[in-house]
């Protein structure tokens, strides 16, 4: 029996936003790697979830309207251990609600603090008169502030992969730049390889983005997931 997709799901019910939950699941059934990412309802079941992956974590908050989530006061990163975990559960329930009193809030995520490594970013779009467009660059917040990402119309080829890669100006961070390590640009192209398929294969979705995905020397691991769906 062929199993479902969570986009295919979510387009029958009429919902346009996956959750982060939603979008890392879906991910992950379609081969791209992402760091396990698992939903509470309760600071006792965040706590929980936090003992059986192991110290330190992350908590976010859930919800299908808020894109923002650092804006909201909805994240806390570096939690040590239970106490930890329990505040700051309460301080995100408490601070997103009186900043989106409506929003529908499903819980609190609880994922594990990853090693740091390089940051970048791999996102899709559609380009009225192109259409669907995939683009690479340095992730975090050096997106918003250097905007140094290239671009390529979907579908790509391993070639337009390493070039996205190679053209960006902060490229030499990839090769290990002052003593940084080198990441695997293999696994980048890989990435990038995928995402282009995914939305071959999915053209309902809209927007879809990782970041930060984090490059390191033998692999990439997606540590935050963005997709939206076409609407009406």
């Amino acid at each position: 029996m062929k199993r479902v997709s969570i986009v295919d799901r979510l387009k029958k019910e009429g919902r346009t936003i996956l959750t982060e939950i939603e979008a890392k699941t879906f991910l992950k059934q379609e081969g791209i790697p992402v760091i396990e990412t698992r939903l509470s309802k309760t600071p006792k079941e965040a706590i929980s979830i936090s003992q059986r992956i192991g110290f330190p974590v992350v908590l976010k908050i859930s919800s299908p309207e808020i894109l923002h989530k650092s804006e909201a006061g909805g994240v806390k990163l570096s939690l040590k251990n239970a106490q930890e975990v329990k505040v700051a559960y309460d301080e995100i329930m408490e601070a997103t609600r009186k900043k989106y009193p409506r929003a529908t809030i499903h819980g609190v995520t609880v994922q594990k603090m990853a090693k740091p490594g390089t940051e970048v970013i791999v996102g899709t779009g559609k380009d009225p008169q192109f259409g669907p467009f995939i683009m690479f660059g340095l992730g975090g917040i050096f997106v918003e502030l250097l905007k140094d990402v290239s671009f390529r119309i979907i579908p790509i080829t391993r070639r337009d992969a390493r070039e996205m890669i190679g053209e960006i100006k902060g490229y030499p961070l990839l090769l290990g730049y002052r003593g940084r390590e080198s990441v695997s640009l293999s696994a980048l192209e890989e990435i990038l390889l995928k995402v282009s398929q995914l939305i071959e294969k999915y053209p309902e979705i809209k927007e879809l983005e990782l970041n930060p995905l984090f490059a390191y020397k033998n692999r990439v691991l997606g540590i935050d997931a963005r997709i939206l769906l076409e609407g009406p």
